[in-house]
């Protein structure tokens, strides 16, 4: 069958089209996005900004013309941290159901963190033993650990690199801001890694997201273009240099570096602390990239409700 898949994130609205069946990987039909970047749209309080309502409304829209035309048959629709934190949030999927007729569910960290680790545990398979999967969005940070397809732990944390860079000043930001925003960072990962570490030693270490990926491709991993089978890493020493060349360097600067865009660029040095921290603080050598996260595992999750 043909589905797809609305993802409403703290920087982009995604909806992403499927062929899937039983038995098989789902496989990319076509693909529509845009940044529209709900967690900048914001109020004085945090709520989400009636500019950045409407165009959340609009693009909505845009999808729903996408899926009859594409002769999608399911369409399923999440949100996630920028607007499961807004005071306003359920005006916001209120606003969205009247105008749409999309009734969009909003995830809570620690599902977004179970259902990305579905989509890693399907796609690196059980040879990779017990994992520990680290995603880092534009709100928040997850990790998820254990050896089956249900994790044993999974957990979320309000590190994500949109959300930090919004109280981060300065292009390029101030060295004593770096700091303190270092302490804050180490504090926060270390405050749970014991939750993460006493479900056992992992065998692979994984990291999912865009932040991630682009950090792999400026070190040196391979790009984009040559596909989604091609084994990409990050390696946290090469990362542990690339951090001070980042905190020197304008986002204008910064875009210039391989895969990473204009729009990411400003959070690309958050995003580089907090992975490098967490690779600090679980003593992870290298992330083993999956190409598979949270909307995957979302449409994994819902073919399996299909066929039970």
């Amino acid at each position: 069958m043909r589905l797809g898949v609305i993802d409403v994130g703290s920087n982009t609205v995604h909806l992403l089209v499927v062929d899937a069946h039983r038995g098989a990987h789902p496989l990319p039909a076509s693909s529509h996005k845009r940044e529209l970047r709900l967690s900048e749209h914001t109020t004085a309080d945090g709520s989400i900004a009636r500019e950045g309502v409407e165009r959340l409304i609009g693009f909505v829209g845009e999808c729903l013309t996408i899926a009859e035309d594409q002769g999608i048959e399911d369409l399923l629709a999440f949100a996630t941290s920028a607007i499961r934190e807004a005071p306003n949030g359920e005006a916001v999927l209120a606003a969205v159901r009247e105008r749409t007729g999309v009734d969009l569910q909003v995830l809570s960290g620690p599902e977004e963190s179970r259902l990305t680790f579905l989509a890693v545990r399907r796609w690196f398979g059980w040879s990779a033993g017990r994992m520990l999967v680290v995603d880092i969005g534009g709100g928040s940070l997850e990790f998820a650990a254990g050896i089956d397809e249900e994790p044993d732990v999974a957990l979320s944390l309000p590190l994500g690199a949109g959300r930090l860079t919004r109280d981060l000043p300065g292009d390029p930001p101030d060295r004593a801001d770096l700091k303190v925003l270092r302490k804050q960072i180490r504090s926060d990962i270390a405050r749970v890694a014991r939750d993460v570490t006493k479900v056992g030693t992992p065998d692979r270490y994984v990291g999912t997201s865009k932040t991630i990926r682009s950090l792999a491709r400026v070190t040196g991993a391979a790009p984009s273009g040559e596909g989604p089978y091609v084994e990409r890493s990050l390696d946290r020493e090469a990362l542990r240099e690339l951090v001070p060349r980042l905190a020197t360097m304008t986002a204008a600067e910064r875009a210039t570096l391989p895969g990473v865009s204009v729009s990411r660029s400003r959070q690309l040095l958050a995003g580089a602390m907090v992975v490098l921290a967490a690779m600090d603080i679980f003593d992870v050598p290298r992330l083993d990239l999956c190409p598979w996260a949270l909307r995957e595992g979302v449409i994994l999750r819902r073919l399996d409700w299909l066929d039970s």
